[in-house]
């Protein structure tokens, strides 16, 4: 069975998008978004458009401004550490080189988390795409970044939000009441703000489960907030979530042979990337994986998924070398493990993402104040 696209990788809507349409609506130049004095984008980390609509009534304030047509594509692979990159600087993974979760340093061999292991790589080389915020400062514009206080001085930060001005907030609430204070008072800036309670809950308990239904709750509630005059508000996320029953879980262990030919796993449990040892028949290997995993993930090679787009119509020499080998794309909500991977945490969680179904790959494009028509 053939990898199946989805529609929206080759549609202008898309989170790539973003950061360009709200510097144009600055200067009222934005065929997306109306003119504004200045522009807050407000990031609900795992919220996909999917599981929004499905709970409409716990989200009145978001649901109500909700139009059929206020969703868009997210990126691929649908991870945090992709997907916001994309977000904030208006380039591809393929552009920017966060292509995924885990990905091999190519010049290290070694296993590299995006999110974390940043003692290891240089922020500003590693992620060279300009943020939206050094954008906005060239152009003469403020930029403020709205988070938690122990995030303000991490790799990640100096990689996707240099340029901004950081400042650290507690609940939501608080986020998004700063976020406005700083729009009012500065025009012509963009304004930041990062909520991350709906993923958290959909790792941790499921999408369905109460636990998300309240933080969605949370956030509705925050953003319930009357939005100062003038200031446009784009309401997004970097991707979706499905849920992972215990018996959709596939564990790819030594004794079933996953191992042989394998110098490293990475990705994550619904997009794997696979580095293979050098002198390996990839070939081989390719219809191995595909044989064995019929059903369950779509399995292609670097070269198929660059050549499909995956990655954006661009891909660097940076962000080709650190592409697994072999991909295994999960289908439906199946996760796929690495049984000799020393960390298995991510076994215990629940709502999971990375891959392509239209849970995770759907997103809100959602817009209030001055943006809203």
């Amino acid at each position: 069975m053939p990898l199946m696209l989805p529609s929206a990788l080759d549609s202008p809507r898309n989170i790539t998008g973003v950061a360009p349409h709200l510097l144009a609506a600055l200067r009222g130049e934005s065929d997306e978004l109306a003119r504004a004095r200045s522009v807050v984008l407000v990031v609900v980390d795992g919220l996909g458009a999917i599981p929004l609509r499905a709970h409409a009534g716990h989200a009145r304030t978001l649901s109500s401004a909700m139009a059929k047509k206020d969703v868009g594509g997210a990126v691929f692979p649908t991870t945090t550490a992709a997907a916001l990159t994309s977000l904030l600087t208006g380039a591809a993974p393929g552009v920017h080189g966060l292509v995924g979760y885990r990905v091999r340093h190519p010049e290290q061999d070694v296993l590299v988390n995006q999110l974390t292991d940043w003692d290891r790589i240089d922020p500003l080389t590693w992620q060279a795409a300009p943020t939206v915020f050094e954008q906005a400062t060239a152009a003469g514009n403020a930029a403020f970044v709205i988070g938690f206080a122990g995030h303000a001085r991490s790799g990640f930060t100096r990689a996707t939000l240099r340029g901004g001005e950081f400042h650290p907030a507690g609940s939501p609430p608080d986020r998004i009441a700063l976020a406005y204070e700083l729009a009012d008072a500065n025009d012509g800036a963009i304004v930041y703000c990062y909520l991350p309670e709906v993923d958290k809950a959909g790792h941790k308990h499921g999408v369905d489960s109460p636990e998300w239904v309240a933080a969605l709750e949370d956030i509705d509630a925050a953003l319930s907030q009357r939005v100062p005059d003038g200031v446009g508000v784009l309401v997004t996320a970097d991707h979706g979530m499905v849920d992972v029953p215990p018996h959709r879980q596939l564990v790819l262990d030594a004794a079933g042979g996953w191992h042989d030919g394998i110098r490293h796993i990475g990705g994550e449990p619904r997009m794997m990337h696979v580095y293979t040892e050098p002198d390996i028949d990839q070939g081989a290997l390719l219809a191995r994986w595909r044989r064995d995993l019929e059903g369950f993930a779509d399995v292609v090679s670097r070269t198929e998924a660059i050549d499909a787009g995956l990655f954006g119509p661009l891909v660097s020499d940076a962000a080709r070398g650190r592409i697994g080998d072999l991909m295994a794309i999960a289908r439906s909500n199946v996760a796929l493990y690495d049984g000799a991977a020393e960390d298995q945490r991510g076994r215990g969680m629940v709502g999971q993402h990375g891959a392509l179904t239209p849970e995770e790959w759907r997103v809100p494009f959602i817009k209030l104040g001055a943006f809203r028509r």
